[in-house]
């Protein structure tokens, strides 16, 4: 079974840091023969998912694309529990 979330594209001109000042998560989702998407998902709503989910499978969607995924690389400050990027690799 895979968990669904919600990502958005990531605003233009916004860095990192300022997205997760919003109260957002920066991904990267990946695939083979495509260009990588760069997007951004609630930081709250991935937290709770991520705690069902850790090595499982994700249905991510993307405005009207669904991409089924799995969590290449995620990166935190374990200090602080923050998490600070996600990475998808396509399946």
């Amino acid at each position: 079974m895979s968990t669904k979330l919600n990502v958005v594209e990531r605003e233009v001109g916004k860095n990192p840091r300022q997205i997760r000042a919003m109260g957002f998560i920066p991904v990267s989702i990946y695939s083979k023969g495509k260009d990588a998407k760069n997007a951004q998902v609630n930081a709250h709503e991935f937290e709770m998912a991520y705690k069902s989910n850790k090595e499982g499978e994700w249905e991510l969607s993307l405005g009207k694309e669904k991409i089924s995924a799995k969590i290449a690389e995620l990166q935190a400050n374990y200090a602080t529990s923050e998490f600070l990027n996600i990475e998808f690799q396509a399946v």
